[in-house]
């Protein structure tokens, strides 16, 4: 299948999206492990508890989860280039206000407005490749901006404690906060939605071709409810539910799972922990890529999707399984950095669907709609995996959890993702059984 060319115009919309998208990526990864980072000075300064932190924890993940439906529709309603400037300000400035606060509850307000506002940078991605990538490029697209987010964790670790051992806990707070609003303005000044731009015809017929032809700009309430009523939204649901699941499982246990169960330094903790990320790297990178070359092969864009998303899944589930299994401690590190590189690889694909699933004005949406189950899981994580340590001493069955939860998560996605929805003036009167 050949692939039309874009305009040098488009080209430069396209590489200036790119950028700003994992700049700000990477900033939103790096601000959520802050909290993590400064752990023992901040319970130390403010007299928290363990129990205290892990609340603080989870206020993030739960706020995310949630702001995530209402977040995709106003991306969708009003624009990337409106509402991504502005979730940025909002999640800088509760970052910024996380060095100032004195107390558990001012603490956890900050968290959770950092969760609100981190919530449209996701679908606003998938939207802004919705908009200025040809069909047959998206994939590629996604998984460098989905990269974002497994660089940004990789990198925040030692950006962090260098921020933090030079200026203090509070500094580096509000460090990062000032860094994000600067991002925000890039933004807001670089990025333009196609709306506001005066396209050609060619540049046009580039953009759309291949997709389902529509009328609709913006999103409708009924046609955000609708979207709930077809399997495939469902299944993107589950599936990313396995995916974030696992990511979490591993981004808040990995330091404590090498220093506890594998009796790992922790001064060789911090490198060690580095390398799957750096997988997790390459892992979305391919991801992308693959999602495209099945295109070209003749594979519809939403099996280019669903099918490297399953396997990845499959073979997530049966490497978790080696990892927590195996005595040795090195094939245990290759096993998690196998397994993020697969995670990875499905996360990718995974957000590639969003912009080839829905009609385009739907794309954050349904977009959001994933990733709330994706971070319904990813709040899970954290909370079960601490349980169930506490109450076996062991890793062991926590790593089994979440392997037996991505087979699930692979099973069910290929059993229910179909068809993309179609638009609303297509098939009036569908329901849940038509995929």
């Amino acid at each position: 299948m050949s692939q039309p060319s874009p305009s040098p115009r488009v080209q430069r919309i396209q590489r200036t999206a790119l950028v700003l998208l994992v700049l700000s990526g990477v900033v939103n990864y790096i601000d959520r492990a802050t909290l993590a980072v400064g752990n023992p000075l901040i319970r130390e300064e403010l007299g928290l508890s363990v129990a205290d932190m892990g609340l603080l924890l989870s206020a993030f993940l739960w706020a995310y989860a949630f702001a995530q439906l209402p977040a995709g529709a106003l991306v969708d309603r009003f624009g990337p280039r409106r509402m991504l400037p502005l979730a940025l300000g909002l999640w800088s400035l509760a970052q910024l206000a996380g060095g100032l606060v004195t107390s558990f509850g001012q603490f956890f307000i900050a968290r959770m407005f950092l969760g609100v506002g981190e919530a449209p940078q996701f679908p606003s991605s998938a939207r802004v490749v919705r908009d200025w990538f040809h069909i047959g490029r998206r994939g590629t697209a996604t998984g460098i901006w989905n990269c974002s987010s497994t660089l940004g964790t990789a990198i925040s670790a030692p950006l962090l404690t260098v921020l933090m051992l030079a200026f203090g806990w509070r500094w580096m707070f509000v460090i990062m906060g000032v860094a994000g609003i600067v991002v925000a303005l890039l933004f807001y000044m670089l990025h333009r939605d196609p709306r506001s731009v005066e396209l050609d015809a060619d540049e046009r017929a580039y953009l759309t071709s291949g997709d389902a032809a529509e009328g609709a700009t913006e999103v409708t309430w009924q046609e955000w409810k609708r979207l709930f009523a077809y399997r495939t939204t469902w299944g993107m649901i589950i599936g990313f539910f396995g995916t974030i699941y696992v990511t979490w499982v591993y981004n808040a246990w990995l330091p404590g799972y090498l220093e506890m169960q594998r009796h790992i330094s922790i001064a060789k903790t911090g490198w060690i922990a580095a390398i799957p990320y750096i997988f997790g790297v390459v892992g979305s990178l391919l991801g992308g890529r693959l999602a495209d070359w099945l295109v070209t092969r003749g594979v519809s864009p939403m099996n280019s999707r669903k099918y490297p998303m399953t396997v990845s899944l499959l073979l997530t589930a049966g490497f978790t399984a080696w990892a927590a299994l195996t005595p040795n401690d090195w094939l245990s590190v290759a096993c998690i950095s196998i397994s993020l590189f697969l995670l990875y690889i499905s996360s990718a694909t995974a957000w590639a669907m969003a912009p080839v699933a829905a009609p385009a004005h739907c794309t954050a949406s349904i977009g959001a709609m994933q990733n709330f189950g994706g971070y319904f899981g990813g709040a899970l994580a954290p909370m079960l995996t601490g349980f169930i340590v506490q109450a076996t001493g062991s890793f062991v069955p926590a790593l089994l959890l979440a392997g037996a939860v991505a087979l699930c998560a692979a099973i069910g996605y290929f059993l229910v993702v179909g068809d993309p929805v179609p638009a609303m003036d297509e098939l009036p009167g569908a329901s849940f059984a038509r995929s």
